[in-house]
């Protein structure tokens, strides 16, 4: 238990400074890697979704999970209105535009919540800590082709990577979200139902077919499926 509480901690945050460090000395444009990224990031977050979190939330027969799913799709919709597809690779920020705060909250709240369940889901750990390399490495375009200042830029940053890890300390200290503690749980999979099966229909467009792209998702599943 003393490893997963520091792994709910420190993986996400590392997750995100790594997503951002490959995007700094990539350079500030989208590499070509960033969908093949995004393509294992969608399908890993699927597999631990469905083949981990699905089973605890249906255990009680008495909880309805499938209601509570279907908030946490609801409201990734609504997240994403504000954060303009950022969660799943895109940006529609112009250079040398300032950010827009709205989109920085909205970021930040999604963050937040998918963290609050880390300290009891090893696997979610692992499922989120690969879900901020493509988020932070996203963020980081849209920040730094803002004429912010570069230390605006480094604080928003910093910012967003500790939002995880406070979703996590939240639950810890506070007693009424330890009490929440499986329907969060059925929110975040709605969640992350969304944003994986969004990624994996937007990195097939056109029906054409990327053998990368397969062998990078099967290969997604099958580390979920042993984790």
């Amino acid at each position: 238990m003393n490893i997963l509480y520091s792994l709910g901690f420190v993986l996400p945050f590392i997750g995100a400074v790594l997503g951002m460090g490959i995007a700094y000395f990539v350079s500030p444009k989208t590499p070509n890697g960033l969908k093949l990224i995004l393509a294992f990031s969608g399908a890993f977050l699927l597999g631990i979704t469905i083949l981990h979190l699905m089973p605890e939330v249906f255990t009680d027969k008495e909880f309805e999970a499938g209601l509570w799913i279907i908030g946490g799709i609801i409201l990734q919709i609504l997240l994403e209105y504000l954060s303009q597809g950022a969660e799943h690779g895109h940006t529609h920020l112009k250079e040398n535009k300032l950010l827009p705060k709205v989109l920085f909250i909205s970021l930040c709240l999604h963050a937040f919540i998918e963290g609050i369940p880390l300290q009891q889901q090893s696997s979610l750990v692992w499922g989120i800590f690969i879900h901020k390399i493509p988020i932070g490495m996203v963020l980081f375009y849209i920040i730094w082709n803002t004429n912010n200042s570069k230390a605006v830029k480094f604080l928003f940053l910093f910012v967003f990577t500790l939002m995880s890890p406070l979703g996590s300390l939240a639950i810890t200290y506070l007693d009424f979200l330890s009490s929440l503690q499986l329907p969060i749980t059925a929110i975040v999979m709605g969640m992350l139902l969304h944003i994986a099966t969004t990624i994996l229909f937007e990195s097939n467009q056109g029906h054409s077919f990327n053998i990368r792209k397969l062998l990078t998702i099967l290969l997604a599943f099958a580390i979920s499926y042993f984790l």
